[in-house]
């Protein structure tokens, strides 16, 4: 049902269950379902579910689930309150809840920010990952899951039993083929539970692909009291973000039945992956470079990182000779005017997004923004140099300390062995014999394998900044 918020603004009914309530889907999603119902109409209120933490939902809870979005640009700083998240509840404690309002009749899309990792797959197939713990967690106990596809067969399984059709299930994940991975992973778990639920699902169910972008750094103290500052108002559950916004979604919902995106500026497209390929290699890539050759040098933010010009050297380099010729554009888009305006953002000094965050989870992330574009070059015989510095660095991040021999967390599922790996007497053949993470082609290519292990080499010896300067 609707209601009237202090303000006397109504406030949606929910009819879409959100998996992974962090700061990006606060950031960018649920404002952007403002913008759509303002334009179009309609109830498509957001049930915010958090995986991990009870903190998220208790803050949220705190103040009726309203929330503030500190938007930081070059010229200064705004501040826009949210009202479309309307409940939050926390996995660990609220299960039953849970599963509950993705029963619900009235909720049709169940959308998902869970991170790489949280869709408990391969990351070199796309398969489910039979081995992940919570996976087998939910095979054990179906009725009880803790995994996030895990609550999707669960949530289906009782649609299906009480004559309800299923919900669309929408990825926003920065995953190529986002939605090919979720149904997957779904029809994986449920073919192991109830062939008849698979078969339903996959014949009923759909599956969008996304594409989705905004940057969104982990908020800070100064973050809150700024938004205090600006508006009189103790939030503690401010969201940072950037200007810049981008949605393109595959349009494939059940029975048709979505939010009427492109009302606000969403590109609804009936092939979502140029646009995938594009973000993922040319900002998730660089990204991920960026954070790890800042690490090692010690920059803590993407911005300060950057600001060195021999880094920024190195990406627009990047860019231009391994990157932008590894894959066909959308139409229409001008590849040199899009990186451009790639490191304008990445200069914006409000935003400081720290490369400690982008760095995290690199066995999940490494194999859609960076493999992937070497193996492309590999077989079309165009150059991988700097790929590989950037995969060398990935190395070296693992060890856990900088060229100045300061010590920082390596946050990752595969944490324990890649670092045992990384301390071995050949770091390189050692990280990059996981096929998990490097699959076979890579692995079986020595040559590539030789570069890698000479530009690890060079980064030991001399430090990033060093090798960054002394390249073309």
């Amino acid at each position: 049902m609707v209601e009237l918020s202090e303000t006397g603004d109504v406030r949606p009914a929910v009819g879409i269950v959100h998996l992974g309530i962090g700061a990006f889907f606060r950031a960018f999603g649920i404002p952007w379902l403002e913008d759509v119902m303002a334009a179009a109409g309609g109830d498509w209120g957001v049930a915010g579910v958090s995986l991990r933490s009870a903190g998220v939902r208790d803050r949220l809870r705190a103040q009726e689930c309203v929330y503030r979005c500190l938007e930081r640009g070059p010229e200064g700083s705004q501040v826009r309150q949210v009202q479309a998240l309307r409940r939050v509840l926390f996995l660990g404690e609220e299960r039953e809840t849970v599963l509950e309002a993705m029963a619900d009749p009235a909720v049709s899309v169940v959308s998902l920010t869970v991170t790489e990792k949280g869709y408990c797959h391969v990351p070199g197939t796309g398969r489910l990952d039979l081995r992940n713990p919570g996976i087998a967690h939910d095979i054990a106990t179906p009725d009880a899951p803790e995994t996030a596809p895990g609550l999707i067969v669960e949530a289906l399984r009782r649609r299906r039993a009480a004559g309800l059709r299923p919900f669309t299930c929408l990825s926003c994940d920065n995953l190529p083929g986002n939605g090919e991975v979720l149904r997957n992973v779904v029809l994986g778990l449920a073919e192991r539970l109830d062939p008849h639920l698979a078969g339903w699902i996959a014949h009923e169910g759909r599956f969008p692909a996304t594409m989705v972008d905004r940057i969104v750094p982990a908020t800070t103290a100064a973050d809150i009291d700024e938004a205090e500052r600006l508006t009189g108002v103790r939030d503690e559950a401010v969201v940072v973000h950037e200007p810049f916004r981008q949605w393109v979604i595959e349009d494939r919902f059940v029975d048709d039945v979505r939010p009427a995106f492109e009302a606000a500026g969403v590109l609804m497209a009936d092939e979502v992956a140029p646009y995938e390929r594009m973000k993922l290699r040319c900002l998730n890539g660089t990204h991920s470079a960026i954070a790890y050759l800042g690490l090692l040098a010690g920059k803590a933010t993407v911005a300060e990182t950057v600001a060195d010009p021999s880094v920024a050297r190195f990406v627009e380099g990047l860019w231009r000779e391994e990157i932008v010729p590894s894959f066909d554009p959308p139409a229409a888009v001008d590849l040199a005017e899009y990186t451009a305006a790639l490191m304008q953002r990445y200069r914006n000094p409000g935003i400081a997004h720290r490369t400690i965050q982008i760095a995290m989870d690199g066995s999940q992330k490494l194999p859609q923004r960076i493999l992937a574009t070497i193996e492309d070059n590999l077989a079309g015989g165009r150059p991988v140099g700097r790929l590989a510095l950037v995969v060398a660095a990935w190395i070296r991040f693992l060890g856990g300390v900088s060229d100045a021999g300061v010590t920082f967390d390596v946050s990752d599922p595969l944490a324990g062995a890649l670092q045992a790996r990384a301390r071995a007497k050949d770091p390189v053949g050692a990280v990059m014999a996981v096929e998990e993470v490097f699959g076979r082609s890579l692995h079986g290519h020595p040559d590539f394998i030789g570069t890698v292990r000479a530009a690890h080499d060079r980064l030991a010896g001399a430090g990033v900044r060093t090798v960054l300067e002394g390249m073309a």
